[in-house]
């Protein structure tokens, strides 16, 4: 069967909208203009941002000291807890703006609060800068959290494709330092070192997020001789034993589904608790197109619920 007969009708009349209007690819940009066309383009296929009770801009810092931009996102009163939301764009692309829709919808439908995190991109940033960036704000947060009216002691760390890779480390990383985590949650995460899998062969071309792309946000953000480090590619960890719950959401026409599913297949054989959800027929970073798509919704609510109910067990 044809690759394309995979997609559902709407997935794949979404495609062929996105291709007729032959936007430049981002492999054939210098990362600034990727990011400009990114910014403008990201949440084209979102709703309208949802009002919320309290939307802050504010500035943590990174492992190093170096000021970033983050912004918190909350609708609940009191002192609810927090997910650390660590964006997706392939460590290149990507920042506050472009998944403010996405981040404004997880604190509603969660009840709880969201704090985004502008972390630093490469190539001027790279590996493992965003990482450290995310794990020295996921231990601010245990410690200082209290700070910005919520619960320290109930977090959760989630992202969306290389955002959902940093997420994996951070609950790597909580696990190694004894800080407990609520929660993981995975949206269509890079796992592996190397993009070999028959995912990969599968959906190289046509499907939203194209090979070229992904060997250009790995050539810059990390060296090749680097990428069996398991903060790059957390299945190359040695165990996963004791990490936080996760909750993995994964599109069927993705290129990174296999390692997702491998990735969750490695969590629940070391006896980690993991709700996996695979959307058929859909393609990487549906989750944003909820414009269009009625599984983006379905599976917004399904990362609240899963939020919910890891925070208040």
């Amino acid at each position: 069967m044809s690759t394309v007969r995979l997609l559902t009708p709407q997935m794949a009349g979404l495609l062929q909208r996105i291709q007729r209007a032959k936007r430049m690819p981002f492999h054939a940009m210098p990362p600034a203009e990727a990011r400009a066309l990114y910014a403008v383009s990201a949440e084209v296929l979102e709703p309208p941002r949802a009002p919320l009770a309290r939307v802050e801009d504010l500035t943590v810092r990174g492992a190093d000291g170096h000021a970033l931009a983050a912004r918190l996102y909350c609708n609940a009163p009191g002192t609810p807890p927090v997910l650390l939301y660590l964006h997706g764009g392939g460590f290149v692309i990507g920042g506050l703006e472009t998944h403010d829709s996405l981040c404004r919808q997880l604190a509603l439908r969660s009840g709880g609060a969201v704090l985004a995190l502008d972390y630093r991109l490469a190539p001027e940033h790279r590996f493992p800068t965003a990482v450290d960036d995310a794990w020295a704000v996921m231990r601010w947060l245990a410690s200082q959290g209290g700070t910005l009216g919520i619960d320290p002691k109930r977090i959760a760390v989630g992202g969306d494709s290389a955002g959902g890779t940093l997420a994996a480390t951070c609950a790597l990383h909580a696990r190694d330092i004894g800080l407990p985590l609520a929660l993981q949650l995975l949206i269509t995460p890079g796992t592996a070192a190397h993009a070999d899998t028959a995912s990969h062969k599968l959906f190289a071309n046509g499907f939203l997020l194209e090979a070229a792309d992904i060997g250009w946000f790995f050539d810059h953000y990390i060296d090749r001789h680097h990428r069996r480090d398991w903060r790059f590619a957390p299945l190359e960890a040695d165990d996963v034993d004791g990490v936080a719950p996760a909750c993995v959401i994964l599109a069927e026409c993705d290129p990174l589904v296999d390692e997702g599913l491998a990735y969750a297949d490695k969590l629940r054989a070391a006896g980690v608790a993991v709700e996996l959800e695979l959307y058929r027929g859909l393609t990487h970073d549906f989750i944003k197109m909820g414009r269009a798509l009625k599984e983006a919704g379905k599976a917004q609510t399904i990362a609240g619920a899963a939020l919910q109910k890891a925070w208040n067990p």
